[in-house]
């Protein structure tokens, strides 16, 4: 009988997918990933998301009653290292970074994956909207769910063959309603707790005190300006915007603004119009391949450019051994960086990259 791992964040996806794996005949272990930083209950309680105490409790729970055992696991030091450490670092560097990417790859994957391999286990499991399949060329791929409304394989472009051959994903095959409904036929307490929502370690989505309570830095006030450097008034502090920002301005414009570009190095906010924001090029590194070991030439994909994004006819060439240029056929809005560009052929994940620029 083979062993699998699973993540189990104590909401109804992670728990129906424990369920279901049991069902298919797996020997399953629950494990709940401990990664909050600070050790106080109560602020612990109140960040909740899928680190919180009450996931724990939720899973402990949901593991009792599917008969599995149960473990918590600390992964606090990489969670800090991999994720909260980057996070600030490239806020503070003018960049939206998506740190559930990083937190993909190097907690939830590899380090779930390595410390589940050292106690025998053949995989591990998730509860995420995706499917993984092999391909005739023999590599593995993330692949859509088969409900586009919860597809969730943008923020799992980055994961490597080896862990991709090693994890199951049973929700892929499933709707959000029906894996409701499979925990309310079978009496997890969980089957209609809300999903999580935003960045599980930061309260109330406010970026810019997170950043300044976890870094020790008060980030200074500086100019709005146009692009031709006219100055508008004053900003915060540049971590307070991101590309197409409109609300929180504060400017007397007379009509709609947008934040275009962040300056770090004159601490400045760029200001513009709408169509500042359109680009038909962006340029992405750290590029992960997983349908394809590569790319020789143009590659017709799919491009998104954000989780939301539906995903744009575009051409992909490589430029420079870990720089890759994706053309639009139609210019794009707001192509962020720090942000994933994730590439499709078809259904399959073909790779992705963290944008750099655009033009």
């Amino acid at each position: 009988m083979k062993k699998v791992v699973v993540g189990m964040s104590g909401g109804v996806d992670s728990s129906v997918a424990a369920y279901l794996l049991k069902e298919q005949g797996y020997d399953v272990v629950g494990v709940t990933m401990q990664i909050w930083q600070d050790e106080d209950e109560t602020v612990q309680q109140e960040n909740g998301g899928c680190c919180g105490l009450s996931a724990v409790e939720d899973a402990r729970r949901v593991a009792h009653d599917l008969g599995i055992p149960y473990y918590v696991m600390n992964f606090k030091a990489e969670f800090k290292d991999k994720v909260m450490d980057y996070f600030a670092r490239e806020y503070l560097c003018g960049r939206t970074p998506n740190p559930c990417i990083a937190c993909n790859r190097y907690v939830k994957w590899e380090s779930l994956l390595k410390r589940s391999m050292d106690i025998g286990a053949d995989y591990i499991a998730t509860g995420h909207y995706a499917r993984i399949r092999q391909l005739e060329n023999g590599r593995y791929t993330i692949c859509n769910s088969v409900t586009a409304t919860k597809d969730q394989t943008y923020a799992l472009y980055n994961l490597t063959q080896d862990q991709l051959k090693r994890t199951l994903m049973p929700v892929g095959e499933y709707s959000k309603d029906q894996i409701r409904k499979i925990a309310s036929d079978i009496g997890l307490r969980v089957a209609h707790k809300p999903d999580s929502q935003d960045i599980c370690f930061v309260k109330d989505g406010d970026y810019a005190s997170f950043l300044e309570e976890y870094t020790g830095k008060k980030v200074p006030k500086g100019n709005f300006v146009t692009k031709d450097g006219i100055i508008l008034g004053t900003h915060k502090g540049i971590t307070h915007y991101t590309i197409g920002q409109r609300r929180g301005l504060e400017l007397p414009m007379g009509h709609r603004v947008f934040v275009t570009d962040l300056k770090t190095e004159t601490n400045e906010v760029v200001i513009g119009e709408n169509h500042d924001l359109m680009h038909h090029i962006l340029y992405a590194d750290h590029v992960n391949f997983m349908s394809v070991a590569g790319i020789k030439g143009d590659q017709k994909v799919m491009a998104k450019i954000r989780y939301n994004h539906k995903g744009a006819p575009a051409v992909i060439r490589m430029i420079e051994e870990d720089l890759v240029e994706c053309v639009f056929e139609e210019p794009q809005r707001a192509m962020t960086p720090g942000q994933a560009v994730v590439f499709y052929d078809g259904e399959n994940v073909l790779g992705g990259g963290t944008i750099k620029s655009s033009r």
